[in-house]
């Protein structure tokens, strides 16, 4: 059975720091602690808690140590964002910050190699009035303190700061070798878990399957292979892009194994993009899949403008038919290795993950963990196997294809 560490592994090396004093009035959107240092933190929910004061509250976090640390507030919705150079937050439990109206939800998690991140999604709009490290105890514990206080929608949305996670720049174009070079994107990850079921989480199941696809396609020659995420940390829908392109992607395969609240579901999908869902049911799971950004301080309902909409339609043309090939030699594959399919086997939806006009890309829900059976079956690895091995040819008899279709076009 395959388990979820919700933070940082408290067993790693702890790295000691000398005690040091760090108190700030933040004027700012977003102010960035001791960047320059490293250390693996554990919280103390006895030393923590969220404060009701009048006109906001007061968030309070004990450490075991010091740590790196920055705060940032987003708008649409109103959150409060905080980012520690690793803290190890699995000693802290729903409930254990204690309420406030001003607070809807508090969430945490590791982000990307090296930090975590807290959300606390707010109720309206509270500015950072103040924050601040305390140190000095005599067991070298610190404790961080975030004021907030209620202002108006206007002057908060002035203050609130961008994504606070800087995205990967891109990379060269390099010439083609003829290997073709697939991103695996295991979904999920980090603060955002995906579906549970068991004490099972999607996140975890699908990185364990890209992590052996992986493999499987370097076993089988002819391929290159970068995954947007190899360990359990959070990565934007918006950076798993970004990582494609540094990759040079030239096929993005979105892994996920979702869970349906009513009815059964099983067997394998493939989604391609399209602005209009093809049923209600493929509308609800992108809105899921979407929503996770949001849930862990990402916003990313902002639109290009209207000539970056036209590139991209006319960049889509191209790889559309491109894509829906793709997909079709993927079902194919599954059909003839045994892997059952949903029996709705290809469906459309505007995931954002799918969204790169230029790169042919696929999600596939490899399985449904609300069903007992579908969840075995994600667990086994004889299955994971052949479903592996579907995907490998699929992708070899594509590329070919595809590479067919190119000297056609180019004629």
């Amino acid at each position: 059975m395959v388990r979820r560490n919700q933070g940082p592994n408290p067993s790693r090396l702890m790295k000691r720091f000398l005690a040091l004093l760090i108190t700030a009035v933040f004027c700012l959107p977003l102010v960035a602690v001791g960047q320059g240092l490293f250390a693996v933190a554990r919280l103390d929910p006895e030393r923590s808690a969220i404060t009701d004061r009048s006109g906001g509250f007061d968030l309070t976090l004990g450490l075991s140590q010091p740590v790196p640390y920055k705060v940032t507030t987003l708008d649409q919705p109103p959150r409060l964002v905080l980012d520690f150079r690793e803290v190890d937050f699995s000693a802290l439990q729903s409930g254990d910050l204690g309420t406030s109206p001003a607070v809807l939800a508090v969430r945490h998690g590791a982000i990307q190699a090296g930090w975590s991140r807290m959300v606390v999604d707010l109720a309206g709009p509270y500015a950072v009035e103040a924050a601040g490290m305390e140190t000095g105890a005599d067991d070298g514990s610190a404790r961080i303190v975030v004021t907030l206080r209620e202002t108006d929608p206007t002057s908060f949305a002035v203050r609130a700061g961008p994504e606070p996670s800087p995205a990967p720049s891109p990379a060269p174009i390099q010439p083609d070798d003829g290997r073709l070079t697939v991103v695996i994107d295991p979904g999920h990850g980090g603060i955002d878990p995906g579906a549970v079921r068991d004490d099972v989480y999607e996140a975890d199941l699908v990185l364990q399957f890209a992590l052996e696809l992986r493999e499987a396609l370097l076993r089988a020659g002819g391929f290159e292979v970068a995954l947007t995420r190899t360990g359990d940390t959070f990565v934007s829908l918006e950076s798993r892009i970004d990582i494609a392109r540094q990759a040079g992607g030239e096929v993005i395969l979105s892994l996920h194994a979702d869970a349906v609240s009513e009815g059964i579901a099983r067997g394998a999908q493939i989604y391609t993009l399209a602005e209009e869902a093809s049923s209600a049911a493929s509308a609800m799971l992108a809105e899921r899949h979407d929503r996770a950004d949001l849930l862990a301080g990402v916003d990313l309902s902002g639109q290009g403008d209207e000539v970056a909409r036209v590139l991209m339609s006319i960049a889509r043309t191209e790889t559309a038919p491109r894509t829906e090939a793709l997909a079709a030699a993927l079902l194919e594959s599954f059909r003839t290795a045994g892997v059952r399919l949903h029996k709705r086997p290809h469906e459309q939806a505007a995931f954002s993950v799918l969204k790169a006009p230029d790169i042919p890309s696929v999600l596939i829900e490899l399985g449904f963990m609300s069903s007992p059976q579908e969840l075995e079956k994600l667990q086994d690895p004889e299955w994971r196997g052949r479903a592996q091995a579907a995907i490998v040819d699929a992708l070899g008899r594509w590329d070919a294809e595809d590479r067919a279709r190119e000297k056609l076009r180019r004629k």
